[in-house]
């Protein structure tokens, strides 16, 4: 039987939708779906499990009305500050990913009063996707890297000792980004949070089944777990089964049995 994940990755859908069918307003399912946050946080703590990504708040979310995102990040400044307490007292390090310099200019200053008070926990790294996209968390990857590169010293050195010879000027600059000089390494040192390892299980509510351009990286061989429960009815019990049914995969990474 496979371990237990060490990094759980939770695309939290179907707020809305529950609340509508409930005959409330969608604020009414974002605060309930809060309340499972806190559930899975517990869970984590008590299995163990030290990593946990939960997807807030992609790129795209800005397109919903003004009323729903003011709400979301208000709502995710107060749950930062409810749970700062807990997490102080449990060793939970909280980290963001995401553009952030687009949040709003108090949601910005209350999480990162999160992230600085709890930079020494070490039993859970909570990670909170916000203003996040995979597709720019790559094109982030790939700006900083190259920047890294060709603004090193000894290569503008090179750069302006070529600087007459286009040829070989432009046969270097290729060199730079070959397969010997340029790899993976490159891109994944220059990650959101570099240090996060890939999750090993990504799980999904609300019964949708695709990525909605999370992790896209980082996802190549998680494990995916699929639910059609809406987030604010996931249990400690759906948790378990989400864990149980990762237990009984089979994770090869592309080799086959021994």
């Amino acid at each position: 039987m496979t371990a237990l994940p060490k990094h759980i990755a939770i695309i939290m859908d179907g707020n809305g939708r529950w609340a509508t069918e409930k005959g409330l307003a969608r604020s009414e399912g974002h605060l309930a779906g809060a309340k499972t946050v806190e559930l899975v946080i517990k869970e984590c703590l008590r299995h163990k499990i030290p990593h946990l990504s939960l997807y807030a708040f992609s790129t795209e979310n800005w397109n919903r009305p003004k009323e729903e995102v003011s709400y979301l990040f208000e709502l995710f400044c107060q749950f930062v500050e409810k749970e700062l307490p807990l997490m102080q007292e449990e060793g939970i390090r909280f980290s963001m990913i995401g553009d952030k310099t687009e949040l709003p200019e108090n949601a910005q200053i209350s999480l990162q009063n999160a992230v600085e008070r709890t930079k020494n926990g070490g039993s859970l790294e909570l990670t909170l996707a916000l203003n996040y996209s995979g597709t720019s968390e790559i094109l982030h990857a790939v700006r900083q890297s190259a920047a890294q590169i060709l603004t090193d010293g000894e290569t503008l050195h090179t750069i302006q000792d070529l600087a007459h010879n286009s040829e070989a000027l432009a046969a270097y600059l290729a060199s730079l980004f070959d397969k010997q000089h340029y790899t993976e390494q490159n891109l994944r040192n220059n990650l959101y949070l570099p240090s996060l390892p890939d999750p090993d299980l990504i799980i999904r509510t609300s019964g949708e089944l695709r990525l909605s351009n999370f992790y896209l990286l980082q996802a190549a061989y998680a494990e995916f777990y699929f639910t059609d429960t809406y987030w604010p009815d996931f249990s400690a019990q759906d948790f378990e089964k989400a864990l149980i049914a990762y237990q009984n995969r089979k994770r090869r990474f592309g080799k086959i049995d021994a």
